[in-house]
């Protein structure tokens, strides 16, 4: 990588299995996991602004790595993207993002259970966009006729002028409603299994799928037409919708512990992976956050049993006194910027 967050250069060559960086905070370990997650991926899981990952906020970045047999490369500036695949020039995102596959856990997560519907919705989405065909454009014109479409009801807009954009956005939130609740039915069986895995046995995790509109989204769209004048918005739709997690019979974000939320959330994210390894045969990348600062020994460790078998995993750690690297596994040392490998 070059010219990204704070570092000018920086190489880093992660094992096939496990892949340990460790350092003090603030050094720019989680910079290196949103690298890869960029490159992979063209979002990062802490920012929707390009500069904000520039090195001094000007100029641009470059990523470039291997997944599998192929190398990846991705340019941003401020005029704009390009993305490479074996050095071949792309020009459809969605042919660059065919490449590769990964699941981000982080603290961040605990939102999933304590949050507002966003961070869930985007769980999905990020899920989605990896394992569902046309996902990602679907999603994206949806958006586009959404946001058009409140800036017409915000307007006062004649009713004319909002309904002519109300036939995309039926018909691509139909196949969003439909797409979102049946990955939620295939992630059901694997996110509770997961969460019986680290917590002992102990916690009965469920999802509810709690979609944006009730019944048919078309008779729900026109019927919401008078709370739609009065809000000056759209009042249902996939951009509502939501899912319900229920720990032990009752809802986790009322009445889960702070280390059941932590599970929950841990549990969801090893629930996206393994569906991934399922669709596509091969695990994903799995990037772990320094995640387990507030974990027990015990917990970590039932965590790592808990994540797909074979997978390349890059984890970030502040320190590693809690276990033993295996002899397959790489462990690097950030310290100012510099990054060495070695116990």
């Amino acid at each position: 990588m070059s010219r990204f967050r704070c570092f000018e250069a920086l190489e880093f060559f992660p094992g096939p299995g496990r892949t340990y960086v460790v350092g003090r905070n603030a050094q720019g370990k989680t910079s290196i996991l949103e690298a890869v997650c960029v490159l992979l991926r063209l979002q990062s899981p802490r920012t929707s602004q390009p500069s904000d990952m520039f090195l001094g906020g000007v100029g641009g970045f470059a990523l470039g790595g291997r997944f599998g047999d192929t190398h990846m490369e991705c340019r941003q500036s401020a005029r704009g993207r390009s993305l490479f695949l074996d050095s071949k020039p792309q020009s459809k995102a969605d042919d660059y993002l065919a490449t590769a596959r990964l699941t981000w856990f982080s603290n961040a997560d605990l939102e999933l259970v304590n949050g507002s519907g966003v961070p869930r919705r985007r769980y999905l989405d990020f899920l989605g966009m990896q394992a569902v065909p046309g996902y990602r454009q679907t999603l994206r014109s949806y958006e586009r006729a959404l946001r058009a479409r409140n800036a017409l009801l915000k307007e006062g807009r004649p009713r004319v002028e909002v309904d002519a954009f109300t036939p995309v956005l039926l018909e691509t939130g139909g196949v969003l409603l439909e797409a979102r609740a049946r990955l939620t039915a295939n992630l059901a069986s694997d996110l509770a299994e997961a969460c019986r895995m680290i917590s002992g046995g102990g916690d009965e995790l469920r999802v509810v799928y709690k979609p944006g509109c009730e019944g048919d989204f078309g008779e729900a769209l026109a019927g919401s037409r008078g709370r739609e004048e009065r809000l000056r918005q759209t009042v249902c739709g996939p951009h509502r919708d939501d899912l319900e997690l229920v720990l032990n019979g009752l809802k986790a974000s009322a009445f889960a512990s702070e280390g059941q939320q932590r599970t929950i959330a841990l549990a969801l994210k090893i629930a996206q992976a393994r569906h991934l390894h399922a669709l596509h045969g091969t695990p994903p990348l799995l990037l772990l956050d320094d995640i387990f600062g507030e974990l027990d020994a015990g917990r970590r460790n039932l965590l790592l049993a808990a994540l797909p078998q074979g997978a390349q995993t890059i984890i970030t750690t502040t320190f590693l006194d809690w276990m033993q690297p295996g002899e397959e596994d790489r462990v690097y040392r950030l310290e100012s910027g510099k990054l060495s490998e070695g116990n």
